[in-house]
């Protein structure tokens, strides 16, 4: 029983990332359209912000900070040189459109920084661990259970309880009827991509933070992951982004606990068929959107 707790710990603080990443992606999705596969990109960014601000000694809270506002600043970039023109185009072409600016994104990585991982030196009290009964728990994912619960709950308050979060939300279910309102279009628009960004800089710190590095390809698995989180948990729908985060991140977390050694080496191929059963059983989603395709 005690395994069980320690494992199912290491799945919230796992699941959550993931969630966090998979809402950003939903918050996109919900009022565009558009899957962005270039969100991975924008945790890259927040991470090579994360390692240049500790690198000149700047104190963690405030290179966090400034990691966030990094990808929030990338992620409404991006929208206006790379989306907005884009604006009226199919979703397929949309979906081009970010992996083009996903690859982009990657070669300057590259080219303009280094192909090789960058250490991330991280204080000291963040290796340590603390011990609840039978349960121990690492600094960092007892972190990052907080700041996901944190976020979740911030971002709860911004979409019921100011203007711009209500205009999101009116956003996602109709579109075109918010337009009529006389609400501008591209001031939501762009609000989306800025807190889409937000929530990927909070995951970079949270992922960096258990990787100790950050590279180019940091953030693609990730976001590959929080994609297949937003369709188990309903494309389009933000509490199912959540749900899916979860979803995914306990599946991982206990067919890595439980399943036989020999068996490990496939652990991926297990993950993905209980992704398949959970859409068997329900192929809208966990907690599928209200509406359908958005425009």
């Amino acid at each position: 029983m005690d395994f069980f707790l320690q494992q199912l710990l290491n799945a919230v603080s796992l699941g959550g990332i993931y969630a966090l990443l998979a809402l950003g992606l939903a918050v996109v999705f919900s009022i565009v359209a558009l899957i962005n596969f270039a969100h991975g990109e924008l945790m890259t960014v927040a991470g090579y912000v994360l390692f240049v601000c500790i690198l000149y000694a700047v104190p963690l809270p405030i290179a966090v900070v400034a990691a966030i506002a990094a990808a929030a600043v990338a992620a409404a970039a991006t929208e206006r040189l790379a989306f907005r023109p884009m604006r009226r185009a199919d979703p397929t072409s949309l979906m081009l459109t970010s992996f083009a600016v996903s690859a982009i994104l990657k070669v300057l990585f590259q080219n303009g920084i280094s192909a090789r991982p960058k250490p991330v030196p991280l204080p000291p009290d963040l290796s340590g661990t603390l011990t609840f009964g039978p349960v121990r728990l690492g600094t960092v994912p007892l972190a990052s259970i907080l700041v996901t619960c944190l976020s979740l709950f911030a971002l709860t308050l911004f979409l019921k309880r100011t203007v711009m979060g209500k205009a999101m939300r009116a956003a996602a279910e109709d579109f075109q009827v918010l337009r009529l309102m006389g609400i501008r279009a591209n001031r939501v628009i762009a609000a989306a991509f800025a807190l889409s960004g937000m929530l990927a800089g909070i995951s970079a710190a949270l992922w960096v933070a258990q990787r100790g590095s950050v590279d180019p390809l940091m953030g693609f698995v990730p976001v590959l992951k929080a994609f297949v989180a937003s369709v188990i948990g309903g494309l389009g729908s933000l509490s199912g982004a959540v749900a899916g985060g979860f979803a995914l991140g306990i599946a991982e977390v206990l067919f890595q606990a439980y399943l036989p050694d020999a068996a490990l080496p496939f652990r991926d191929a297990f993950v993905l068929g209980f992704v398949v059963l959970l859409l068997l059983w329900r192929p809208d989603g966990l907690i599928p959107a209200r509406t359908g395709r958005r425009s």
